[in-house]
């Protein structure tokens, strides 16, 4: 169970994360700075597991893998919108935060309301309501379970160096 948090249509990556702290070395000195230009209290009122509810066109804009990044280093459990761009769900999926494709969601719900979301049925519940959403393939699921496609990659490569087994395991 999380909290929405709610943004509009064509919220681009430098609405997201702003050009300017790009320029932090890492991505726990950006995360403060979310959202800032929307809400400069976001990254002050988002919790782990609390979810980003978007119109269409979420993340628009650069290719910043950033932009995902910031939100995953904040907690944000998924991202659910009416449509994405395509840079930035494919840079999501790439560091392992589920971005989640839920027509209508957005139109039915307020900000702080609380949601739960269950990535293998399909399903967002809020107030007693249920919204279907697109269920991930299973392969990208198993993507976003070991950390995105880089750890999975990772992952494949150090099995094969193990004969099959990782050395965690």
């Amino acid at each position: 169970m999380g909290k929405i948090f709610k943004f509009h249509t064509d919220v681009d990556t430098d609405q997201i994360i702003a050009s300017q702290y790009l320029l932090f070395p890492t991505i726990e000195e950006m995360k403060s700075h979310a959202f800032e230009s929307l809400d400069p209290e976001f990254a002050k009122k988002i919790r782990p597991g609390d979810f980003v509810v978007a119109a269409e066109n979420f993340g628009c804009g650069s290719s910043r893998e950033q932009a995902p990044g910031v939100l995953k280093a904040l907690g944000v459990k998924a991202v659910l919108a009416k449509s994405f761009a395509r840079i930035f769900y494919r840079n999501a999926i790439n560091i392992g935060l589920p971005v989640i494709l839920c027509k209508d969601l957005y139109d039915n719900v307020e900000e702080g309301q609380e949601m739960e979301l269950s990535l293998t049925d399909g399903v967002a519940v809020t107030e007693g309501k249920t919204f279907s959403c697109t269920r991930l393939p299973e392969y990208m699921q198993s993507i976003l379970d070991q950390g995105g496609l880089l750890a999975s990659l990772n992952r494949q490569e150090e099995e094969k160096e193990n004969g099959g087994e990782t050395s965690w395991e």
